[in-house]
C-alpha cells in the first residue's frame, strides 16, 4: 500500500506537491526555479495544447516562432512594459567560457557583449520589430499570429507548474486596422480560453476585466478568465490583452489605410501556460490524487489483468484483444497494464495518476462473458457484459466529464459571497473564498484592502451589476461590483 497524501485540509500546498511528484507529473531542475515535465505531464500539457491550436487555427491564426533572444533596447522602447517586467529578466552579458587552471571553467571576460541580451520574458518587443518590416498597408492587416514557446521569468519562490522560473505557454500577437477589430480579437480569445476552460479542463471561471493595478503591463485593457481551486484561492487561468497602440507606436509601426493616411496599428496580446496543468489538479484532485477529466487525460481508460500464471496471461489476451480494438478505433486512450505488480498496488498507482476509468479482468470475468469497470470519481465497481463494453465506457468517459464540472461549480458557487459589510469581507477573505461586493473605482481603496487582507480584485466580472452597492470599505457609492480573493 502507498503512503498515504498529506491532508487537504491541513497542509494543502504539500499535498499539491507530492501529487505532482508521486503522480510522475514533474520534477525540480538543476537551477532553482526551474522544472523538469515529465513525460505523463507533458502529455497532458500536448493534449491541452493541441485543443487549443486547434481553436485558434479554426478562427484564421496562425504558428510562428520568434528568437528567444531579444535585445535589451527594444524593452527599452515601451516604458511601462519594461517597468513591468524589469525585475523578472535573465540577462545574458557574455558570449562564451574559457578554462582556467585555477578556477575550471569561468565566464571570458573578454566575450563581453556591446548590448545585453535578454531572455524573453514575453516576446511583444521581438514581434513589433519584425511587424514594423511586415506591415506597410490596410491589405497587410489583420496579421494573426500566435507562438508555442518557453519564456523565461526570473522568481524568487516558484511551485511546479504554478510559478517557475521558465514555463511553456502560446502567446498570441495580432496586428489590426481599427480599435473596434482590436477590441474584439481580445473578447473573441478570452471566449475561447473560457471554452478551453470549462468544455475540456472542467474548471468553471469567471470572465472579467483586470482593474489598472492588475492588468499587463504596456496594456489598454486587459481581460481574464478566474477560477477557484480547491483551497478556495483564485488563479488567474488566461489573460487577454488590448494593448492599444502602444507599441506599434513605441515601434513605429504603421499602415497606409484606405484612405491613404499613415496610422498606428492597433494591437492584442493573448496567453495560457502550463499554469493550467497545476490548475487541474488543484480544482480537481482529491485525497487519492489527481482526477482527470476525460477530454485531456492521456490516458482515459486503464486496463488491469488479473491473471495467476501465464495460462490466464495467455487467455486474458485472447479476451481482450476484441475488446481494445475496438475502443482504440474509437479513439479511446487506453493503457494495458501488464506489469508484475500486485492489482493493489496497480490500482492505487493509476488513482494517483487520476486515470478516469479504469477496467478490471480476470478467469472469472472470462468465464461470465464481462468486465469490471471502476471510476476514478466514484466508489463501487460496474459489471459490464463484454458486447457493451464500448457502448459503456464512451457513456462514462462523457459523464465524469460533466460530474466534474458540475462538482466544481457547485463549489466554487458555494463558496462565493455577496458581502456588503467589512468585517464581513474580512472574515471571508481569512478563511478563503471569493468575495463579490461593490469598489469604488479608487486605486488607493484597492490597495488598502489588499495591505490589510492581501486579496486583490481578480477581476470586473462582466456581469456586474453595481447600481444599488456601495464600496465594501469606504461606504461610498460604488463604480463597479468585483470580486476579490486571495490568489496564486
Amino acid at each position: 500500500m502507498s503512503q498515504r497524501l498529506p491532508d487537504r485540509s491541513n497542509d494543502f500546498s504539500a499535498w499539491y506537491t507530492q501529487i505532482v511528484n508521486r503522480a510522475g507529473l514533474a520534477d525540480y531542475g538543476p537551477v532553482k526555479g526551474t522544472m523538469v515535465i515529465k513525460p505523463y505531464g507533458y502529455q497532458l500539457w500536448e493534449n491541452i495544447r493541441d485543443i487549443f491550436d486547434k481553436m485558434i487555427k479554426d478562427t484564421g491564426h496562425v504558428n510562428a516562432y520568434f528568437p528567444l533572444f531579444i535585445p535589451k533596447s527594444f524593452l527599452a522602447k515601451e516604458a511601462e512594459h519594461v517597468e513591468g517586467f524589469a525585475k523578472e529578466c535573465a540577462v545574458v552579458t557574455h558570449t562564451r567560457l574559457k578554462s582556467d587552471d585555477l578556477k575550471g571553467v569561468v565566464v571570458d571576460p573578454e566575450s563581453k557583449l556591446e548590448e545585453e541580451i535578454i531572455v524573453r520574458p514575453t516576446s511583444e518587443t521581438v514581434i513589433w520589430s519584425m511587424y514594423k518590416k511586415w506591415i506597410q498597408s490596410h491589405r497587410d492587416l489583420p496579421v494573426l499570429i500566435n507562438q508555442w514557446a518557453n519564456v523565461v521569468r526570473w522568481e524568487m519562490r516558484t511551485r511546479l507548474f504554478l510559478r517557475t522560473s521558465e514555463f511553456l505557454w502560446q502567446e498570441g500577437h495580432t496586428a489590426h486596422s481599427t480599435p473596434e477589430e482590436a477590441e474584439q480579437e481580445t473578447l473573441d480569445i478570452l471566449e475561447l480560453y473560457k471554452e478551453l476552460a470549462e468544455d475540456y479542463l472542467a474548471i468553471p471561471v469567471f470572465t472579467g476585466l483586470k482593474t489598472d493595478s492588475e492588468k499587463f503591463a504596456g496594456a489598454e485593457r486587459t481581460y481574464c478568465i478566474e477560477a477557484m481551486m480547491g483551497d478556495k484561492r483564485a488563479l488567474q487561468a488566461g489573460t487577454s490583452h488590448n494593448l492599444g497602440q502602444n507599441f506599434a507606436k513605441a515601434f513605429d509601426v504603421t499602415f497606409q489605410t484606405k484612405d491613404n493616411k499613415e496610422e498606428f496599428v492597433w494591437a492584442t496580446s493573448w496567453g495560457i501556460s502550463t499554469r493550467l496543468i497545476g490548475a487541474v489538479i488543484l480544482t480537481h484532485g482529491d485525497d487519492k490524487g489527481l482526477r482527470l477529466p476525460p477530454r485531456i487525460a492521456p490516458i482515459q481508460l486503464v486496463i488491469i489483468p488479473i491473471a495467476k500464471n501465464e495460462e490466464e496471461e495467455k487467455d486474458l489476451k485472447d479476451y481482450l484483444e476484441p475488446i481494445t480494438a475496438a475502443l482504440k478505433k474509437s479513439k479511446i486512450r487506453l493503457y494495458e497494464d501488464w506489469t508484475n505488480n500486485s492489482p493493489g498496488f496497480k490500482f492505487n498507482e493509476w488513482e494517483m495518476k487520476g486515470v478516469p476509468l479504469r477496467m478490471e479482468v480476470g478467469p472469472r470475468d472470462i468465464k461470465e462473458q464481462k468486465v469490471v469497470l471502476a471510476r476514478r470519481d466514484e466508489k463501487g465497481k460496474l459489471f459490464i457484459p463484454k458486447d457493451d463494453v464500448f457502448e459503456n465506457v464512451q457513456r462514462i468517459l462523457d459523464n465524469i466529464q460533466l460530474k466534474l464540472i458540475t462538482q466544481a461549480r457547485d463549489f466554487r458557487d458555494k463558496n462565493t459571497h455577496i458581502v456588503k459589510d467589512y468585517d464581513v469581507f474580512k472574515s471571508i477573505i481569512s478563511k478563503g473564498g471569493f468575495v463579490r461586493c461593490g469598489w469604488d473605482g479608487n486605486s488607493e481603496t484597492e490597495a488598502k484592502i489588499k495591505q490589510d487582507t492581501k486579496a486583490t480584485i481578480r477581476c470586473i466580472p462582466f456581469d456586474e451589476d453595481p447600481k444599488e452597492l456601495t464600496c465594501v470599505l469606504t461606504g461610498q457609492k460604488a463604480k463597479h461590483e468585483v470580486i476579490f480573493a486571495k490568489a496564486y
